[in-house]
């Protein structure tokens, strides 16, 4: 049987996400066909209505839990059937199921399980005996006489009590098992709240976790980010989480619904069963379910917030093609110094002492200006970690004091270090220190961040929370989605790109990159993006799915320097012509693209949307959708923590959103919080509604706690 039917998943994501049915289909099945979610979204707007990217992200999740469903219902079928167990009844359930977690309750009384007591007791006979007293049918005998049949002394049964005992536990486990009761108890145990207590003889070590010695809140409203601490400080060894529920309404009503028979020989015995059960079994079967989707759903938010942050940090504003000096500074060792060309290639490197404890200001100041000068550098860029501010400093007096027009910016190093020492830069820059190729990355990521950043591990970046807790193959996939997205949507210059700048590109992936490289390197440049045809290994289906997200510059024909994606080449030819005017002279002639109506050029092939985008890139090729760069200001006077006053007025740089608010760098080697109660002056429901990592904002200083190297800002007027 294929449990995998296309038309229904495509009905029911249309109707979960509302979507128009013709266009989740069609989406379905252009994504079913191989086609990449850049692609679809920008080059088939006419199959899919014009769903953007998000729309298609959420229908491509939804049919691989359909798929993956389906898979499931496949196996557990095999596996009941198999014991001899599989009803038409139970069969119609699974087959219906639309929900995994459902799907596996269906599953768990037939699920292989360790040997419990609740084995043994079926073992040794008293399955009969749970299975009368589950149906609390009126027997009129004895309890000494219903039970005698089922004591064994050989098999350890040797009273009445052992028996009764036995078959509890096989009622017990029956009951645990049960998907309707499960359901009722995760939907009522969701009014209860989550606690946590410190551990005995932990209060002193696990100091950064005090928030959650004694924290109680209800299941319902509890934050990611503090399930997720707490969860922590339980793998810590410092916290104990627990579910806190009001039990006596919950025994009052599984006493209702479990025992219904008064008059039953075993009523009373049944009650007391239900009890026990309660606390050995339902109540922690139960709270292990709550845990794990709190879990789930934690995760799931810390990855989206990940991801979101990840997004702002790639597409932040590139300073462009200039001559750079990347600095990574530095106080014993001193600070590293990397000159790359408007390219990004290495020109020349050196070291500098302009701080403690050499203070060889003069040396570094002499050293600097003259690369300056030889390479006619227009730009500096500052990794911010140690000694990051007094380099900062040191680099504004030298640019004040020779008048320099030269450009200085402080630029987030996480990670280069990381990057420096990978096989990445290994093979970047086999003949280089490691020091000097983390001073080259500090430089690129100045040029062109997105470029740079896609060499390192996305999880090494640190704008995420919690993001070594979470579900290690979901991050990966939601990152390196949103690093997919963020290429294709800046595009990607074929002549120059780095390898890992084209294993994001639309259909490519590492192996087709380096073969990209290889032949490039054979060749010398690309001057047509039809060439691609010739890389070993690449044919015409990863040239569609790429073609449109490549540049050319300087090629011989004008259009693959753009976003017109080369299947429209001889449309855009046939609106020139219309014009009396070579495709060239087009190129960012408003005037002229403004006498072209879109409806004058819908055919079968393309549409109006495609016609539309198509006019939008001619109006402006090969744009750059990313902000103007612009350099945050530290303020001079402000170089340490101990220089912070209560009320001060600073300009600094967000670092990571996170759901409580934004990290700030104000330039004192430790970032300041803007709580989300402190970022305006309403109420903010999403610290990502008002900013974004990368952004400058000003902000007041509020408290400093140097000891507890916390600093509490406000972005309030």
């Amino acid at each position: 049987m294929d449990f995998f039917d296309q038309k229904s998943v495509a009905q029911n994501i249309s109707a979960s996400h509302q979507l128009s049915a013709a266009a989740v289909t069609a989406a379905i099945k252009l994504l079913e066909e191989g086609n990449t979610l850049p692609f679809i979204a920008r080059y088939r707007k006419e199959a899919t209505g014009g769903l953007d990217e998000i729309a298609l992200r959420a229908i491509e999740d939804e049919l691989g839990r359909a798929k993956t469903l389906a898979t499931r219902k496949k196996s557990i079928l095999a596996a009941i059937q198999e014991q001899g167990a599989l009803t038409d009844e139970l069969r119609t359930q699974i087959v219906a199921c639309q929900e995994r977690a459902l799907l596996e309750d269906l599953y768990l009384p037939w699920k292989k399980k360790r040997r419990t007591k609740a084995t043994i007791a079926r073992e040794a006979g008293l399955g009969p005996l749970a299975e009368l007293l589950i149906a609390q049918e009126r027997i009129g005998k004895t309890k000494k006489a219903i039970l005698a049949p089922y004591i064994d002394p050989q098999k350890d049964i040797a009273t009445a009590e052992a028996a009764l005992e036995g078959a509890g536990y096989i009622i017990a486990e029956s009951w645990t098992e049960d998907a309707e009761l499960r359901s009722w108890l995760l939907t009522e145990i969701n009014s209860g709240k989550v606690t946590s207590k410190v551990k005995r003889g932990k209060k002193e070590a696990g100091k950064k976790f005090e928030n959650y010695y004694d924290f109680s809140e209800p299941i319902k409203r509890i934050a990611a980010h503090r399930f997720l601490a707490i969860r922590r400080g339980a793998d810590e060894g410092f916290l104990n989480p627990d579910i806190e529920v009001d039990e006596e309404y919950f025994l009052r009503q599984l006493k209702r619904r479990l025992v219904v028979n008064r008059d039953f020989e075993f009523f009373h015995e049944l009650l007391t069963l239900v009890e026990t059960a309660w606390k050995k079994n339902l109540l922690p079967a139960a709270s292990q379910a709550v845990m794990a989707d709190l879990k789930e759903k934690s995760e799931a938010e810390a990855i989206e917030v990940f991801a979101r942050n990840m997004r702002d940090l790639l597409l932040a504003p590139p300073a462009g093609k200039q001559v750079t000096i990347g600095l990574d500074p530095g106080f014993r060792t001193g600070c590293k110094v990397a000159v790359v060309d408007q390219t990004g290639k290495f020109l020349e490197n050196a070291t500098i002492y302009p701080t403690a404890p050499k203070n060889d200001t003069a040396g570094a100041s002499s050293k600097l200006l003259q690369l300056i000068r030889k390479h006619h550098v227009t730009l500096i860029s500052i990794g911010n970690g140690t000694a990051s501010r007094e380099t900062d400093i040191f680099v504004g007096q030298l640019i004040k004091r020779e008048n320099l027009a030269v450009t200085k910016a402080v630029v987030s190093e996480s990670g280069a270090s990381i990057y420096s020492a990978s096989q990445a830069a290994i093979d970047e820059y086999p003949d280089l220190d490691v020091t000097v190729r983390g001073a080259i990355s500090i430089a690129h990521r100045l040029q062109d961040p997105l470029a740079e950043l896609v060499k390192i591990d996305a999880k090494s970046i640190g704008v995420g929370q919690y993001q070594h807790d979470v579900n290690q193959p979901e991050l990966k996939r939601a990152l390196d989605r949103e690093v997919e997205s963020c290429v294709n949507m800046v595009g990607v210059e074929l002549n120059t790109a780095s390898r890992h700048l084209l294993a994001y590109v639309a259909g490519i992936g590492p192996k087709t990159a380096d073969r990209i490289v290889a032949y490039r390197d054979t060749i010398g440049v690309f001057d047509r993006k039809k060439q691609l045809l010739n890389v070993p290994k690449l044919g015409p289906k990863v040239f569609q799915q790429a073609a449109g997200f490549l540049r050319v510059a300087d090629g011989k024909d004008p259009l693959d320097n753009s976003a017109v994606h080369p299947e429209c080449h001889a449309l855009v030819k046939k609106m020139a012509a219309t014009l009396d005017m070579k495709v060239d002279r087009l190129l960012g002639n408003r005037s002229a693209i403004a006498r072209l109506q879109p409806g004058e050029f819908v055919d079968d092939q393309f549409g109006e949307p495609t016609i539309k985008d198509i006019l939008a890139e001619l109006d402006k090729p090969g744009r750059d959708p990313r902000s103007q760069f612009k350099a945050v200001k530290f303020d001079d006077a402000v170089n340490d923590v101990s220089d912070l006053r209560e009320g001060m007025r600073l300009q600094g740089q967000v670092t990571n959103v996170t759901n409580f608010g934004a990290f700030v760098d104000i330039g004192v080697h430790q970032d300041g919080l803007v709580h989300v109660s402190q970022m305006a002056d309403h109420y903010v429901p999403d610290p990502a509604e008002v900013v974004s990592v990368n952004d400058i904002v000003n902000v007041c200083v509020v408290s400093i706690d140097e000891k507890g190297k916390r600093i509490s800002l406000s972005m309030k007027a």
